[in-house]
């Protein structure tokens, strides 16, 4: 950690308050995303694909948007989502459909297997994500982490 420090004291030098804050998000940002790629990878996906799943799943039933509404909940490019739904269909994790009222929209709808694997990776994740919260942090500092990084998402 003194390496760490060391390496950031010109940055820190900036703002001693703000900038801790900063890294240290940033570095806790990268530890969670190693440990969810490592329960991705487990599963066979990438994150860009789990979060394609996760995004379909978390639509009403039967689980279905058009590649717009997907784009919009989802922080991949428009070419890189269609890349990712065409892996995701290769691997019949999700399928296509022509919209009744337009030829052109094709929405993509989550099959039972994607469902499956979607379910049993983010069960993964969870267990992983919060064996790893509960080695660290009390309860109450979970609480307080939660509530203080809310509110920073929101402003």
């Amino acid at each position: 950690m003194e390496d760490q420090e060391h390496m950031h004291a010109w940055a820190v030098g900036h703002d001693p308050l703000v900038v801790p804050l900063f890294l240290n998000l940033e570095r806790a940002r990268k530890v969670a995303h190693a440990r969810a790629r490592a329960v991705w990878d487990q599963h066979g996906l990438t994150p860009a694909e789990f979060d394609v799943l996760a995004t379909l799943r978390n639509a009403e039933t039967p689980y279905e948007l058009t590649p717009g509404q997907i784009q919009d909940r989802v922080l991949i490019t428009s070419g890189g989502l269609t890349k990712v739904i065409h892996l995701l269909e290769e691997k019949n994790y999700v399928e296509r459909s022509v919209a009744r009222n337009d030829n052109r929209v094709k929405p993509v709808r989550l099959t039972a297997a994607g469902n499956r694997c979607v379910t049993k990776a983010m069960k993964d994740i969870v267990i992983m994500t919060r064996d790893w919260m509960k080695s660290i942090l009390t309860q109450d500092e979970i609480r307080t982490a939660t509530s203080v990084l809310s509110k920073m998402a929101e402003g």
